[in-house]
């Protein structure tokens, strides 16, 4: 299994995580796919959603995958007046991550990013491994850590 971004810099950060494949199709690139294909409940699959607030820029929410984000308590927790979701013509080039494949960890540059609060219920969430067909599981604790995220009910 080649290693991918994200799983470098958590291993270069002493982080532990396990890399886990699961099979995709471009006709399903929902969470719930991810959570089924994984055997796990979907609570515990989290989804990254880059967005661009008025005031600050983008910003990233890392949500539950049966999750919808307010756009209102987003914007409210980012700064913002308001906020929309990135166009998805500007996912690659800002993060240098694809929809089904990006990660919280090892975008382009570092966006402030906030993580949903029922993460920390968990001993281990998943998140995109920086590459559809591939997740990482690792501890919530640890991912806000080392992303220096804030906890917010999204």
């Amino acid at each position: 299994m080649i290693k991918t971004n994200a799983a470098r810099l958590l291993d270069a950060a002493g982080i532990r995580y396990e890399l886990i494949p699961y099979e995709y199709t471009e006709d399903d690139l929902s969470a719930q796919h991810v959570a089924a294909q994984l055997g796990e409940d979907i609570d515990q699959v989290f989804k990254t959603l880059v967005l661009r607030g008025d005031r600050t820029g983008c910003f990233v929410c890392v949500i539950p995958g049966d999750f919808e984000v307010d756009l209102k308590v987003a914007a409210r927790i980012s700064g913002n007046k308001s906020c929309e979701m990135l166009h998805l013509k500007e996912l690659l080039p800002t993060t240098g991550y694809i929809r089904g494949g990006c990660s919280p960890i090892g975008m382009k540059k570092p966006f402030p990013t906030f993580i949903h609060e029922s993460a920390l219920l968990y001993d281990y969430i998943y998140i995109s491994a920086g590459q559809r067909g591939l997740q990482l599981k690792l501890d919530p604790r640890d991912l806000v850590a080392y992303i220096d995220a804030g906890i917010y009910p999204i």
